[in-house]
This record gives C-alpha cells, sequence and structure tokens, in this order.
C-alpha cells in the first residue's frame, strides 16, 4: 500500500515523502480502515514541523483524522462491521489502509459526503467542546479571531444555537462578505481603520467576557482590544506560529485570564464527548452540517497537499485521497 511518511522533523513541504508498505492488521479492540479522505489540519502540519504538543517516534505516518470503509475487525470489535463506512480520529491516517480503536470510529449515515465526514470529529468538535468549556450564559458576547477558518464559523453557528453572541474579526476585508453569504453578520476585519470601534459598536457596548486568540503572535492584543476587564483568554491556536504576546498591564490592570485549550485534552467529562459527537452526526447527516474540500490530493502528493494548505483565501480544506 502507499502512504505518506517523514523522517525528519522540518518544513511539510520538504520532508513529506510517499512509500510502499505492508498492509497493516488490525490487533484486539482495533480495525483496518481502507481510507477514502483525509484532511490537512494545521495540527497535522505542526507535528510534522516537531511544533506541536507532542513529537512522535520518526518515521512517521502523519494524519489524524479520515473517513474510510472497514476492510477487517481485530479481536474484540462487535461495534462495526466490515464494509461500512467510518469517520473519526486515529493516527497515521494518510495511507491507503489504516488502523483506528473501534471505539473513537462512528458509523457514517447515507447521505453525509465523504467531504464533510473525513472533517467530521477533528474541527466541529473542538468548537462544540470550546463554547462547552467557556461557562458562556445566553445573551453573553465573545470575541474571537479567525473567524473565517473552519472552526470559527463553526463557534459562530453552535453559538447562536447556544443562544451565545459571537463577534468574529478576520484578517481581510473582503472575508467579511464571505461570512455574510453564510448567515454570519457580526464580523470586522481588522485590516480597516476603526475597526476597534466597529466592533465596539457591532455588540453595543456590551461586555465581551471571553476571547479566543487562534493566531498567536499578535492576535491575542487584537482580541483583547475589544473584550472587556476581567474577560477570559483562551488560546486555541497559533496559525502565525508565533509566541503568544500579551502586555503586563492586561494582566495587571485589566485583570484578565489565561487559559489554553487543546482539543487532545479538553476540559469536559469523556461521557459529554461522545454526546456531542452524536449531535455532529445528526447535524450532518440533516444537513445542517456541510464541511468543504478544496481540493483532494494523492499521496504521493502529500508535499504539494502541504502547500497548497498554507495558501491564504482558500474556501474549503486541503484533502489527501486514498
Amino acid at each position: 500500500m502507499k502512504r505518506a511518511i517523514h523522517s525528519e522533523f522540518g518544513s511539510p513541504e520538504k520532508v513529506l515523502r510517499s512509500e510502499e508498505a505492508p498492509r497493516p492488521e488490525p490487533g484486539k479492540g482495533q480495525v483496518l480502515v481502507r481510507m477514502l479522505l483525509s484532511p490537512v489540519h494545521n495540527h497535522d502540519l505542526m507535528t510534522i514541523a516537531g511544533q506541536y504538543g507532542f513529537k512522535p517516534e520518526l518515521p512517521y505516518v502523519p494524519g489524524t483524522e479520515a473517513v474510510g470503509v472497514v476492510e477487517a475487525l481485530g479481536e474484540g470489535v462487535s461495534n462495526l462491521q466490515t464494509g461500512q463506512r467510518v469517520a473519526g480520529g486515529a493516527s497515521s491516517t494518510w495511507a491507503e489502509f489504516y488502523l483506528a480503536d473501534a471505539t473513537r470510529l462512528v458509523p457514517v449515515p447515507e447521505g453525509v459526503s465523504d467531504e464533510t465526514a473525513c472533517r467530521l470529529v477533528s474541527m466541529p468538535l473542538s468548537a462544540k467542546m470550546l463554547l462547552e468549556s467557556l461557562d458562556v450564559q445566553p445573551g453573553e458576547w465573545i470575541v474571537q479571531n479567525a473567524a473565517n477558518g473552519a472552526v470559527g464559523k463553526l463557534v459562530a453557528q453552535y453559538g447562536k444555537e447556544r443562544g451565545i453572541n459571537v463577534l468574529g474579526l478576520v484578517r481581510r476585508s473582503a472575508a467579511v462578505e464571505e461570512m455574510r453569504a453564510l448567515g454570519i453578520d457580526a464580523v470586522v476585519a481588522t485590516d480597516e481603520d476603526g475597526w476597534v470601534e466597529k466592533a465596539k459598536a457591532l455588540t453595543g457596548s456590551a461586555p465581551v467576557v471571553r476571547a479566543v486568540d487562534s493566531l498567536g503572535g499578535d492576535g491575542a492584543a487584537q482580541v483583547l482590544s475589544v473584550a472587556s476587564d476581567g474577560a477570559v483568554l483562551i488560546s486555541f491556536g497559533a496559525m502565525t506560529q508565533r509566541p503568544l504576546k500579551i502586555a503586563a498591564g492586561e494582566l495587571l490592570f485589566r485583570g484578565i485570564t489565561v487559559k489554553g485549550f487543546w482539543g487532545a485534552k479538553p476540559p469536559i467529562k469523556p461521557e459529554r464527548i461522545g454526546e456531542l459527537l452524536g449531535e455532529l452526526v445528526r447535524d450532518a447527516a440533516a444537513g445542517k452540517l456541510v464541511l468543504e474540500v478544496e481540493k483532494a490530493f494523492p499521496i504521493e502528493e502529500v508535499a504539494e497537499a502541504a502547500r497548497a494548505s498554507g495558501e491564504p483565501g482558500r474556501k474549503g480544506k486541503i484533502a489527501i485521497r486514498g
């Protein structure tokens, strides 16, 4: 079978390659899945670069989520069947076949596209878990940057369902209209003059109690410029790959609290995560959750896929196809 692999940490475009390898065999509690589509996430690229929360042993096959078809069942697996289309988190999914823990996979209902199914867990589940952990009441305001990203759009969508007001910051003026076309109106572009005043006008000067930063670098300063004194800043990502910059005065004089959020160690109970995942499957089956893939690359072009994932202005995810 073909698989993507890297033998050193570094720029994904430079260190990724493809190779032939034996098809793995499922162990106890595992299933062998034939990969159909696997997204290229920012955390995948950070892991390849050696900049994420863990460093795998090398050589390593990347990929953390996919949709595929069950090919074989390991000992003790009774919740899935061969031939069943499944989605969920796993390791080393950028391969024609990969192994997954049977308890981490969910059957994909008919009518749900591979494009949506391959991204069903990581980004949507992170958005739901983030909102769950914010301790925000209906009617209150939060602010987030990277609002036109996959998680940003989902936070706005699911926040609205919870009655939470979500103010979004984007880095391009054109993205404001793109968001409005999706029915997301409380959005301001930070490349416009007077954007802070525009943002505060959208909230009606109501308190903004949580600030979610997905950029790193100066991103925290931007969201805090419209957050209220005593707000909680949540570091959710580091898309700029720059250290988080927070002025001491934000902590000393404004009473800002800083927390981190990592989907691998969410601050909510496992049983609640299962309930949220069930909500996502139902949303996808009902057509409420539709996720786009802009382009899918074959495994042999994995380095080109990594390069394409970094291009600005994409309207959908880059993926690897089996």
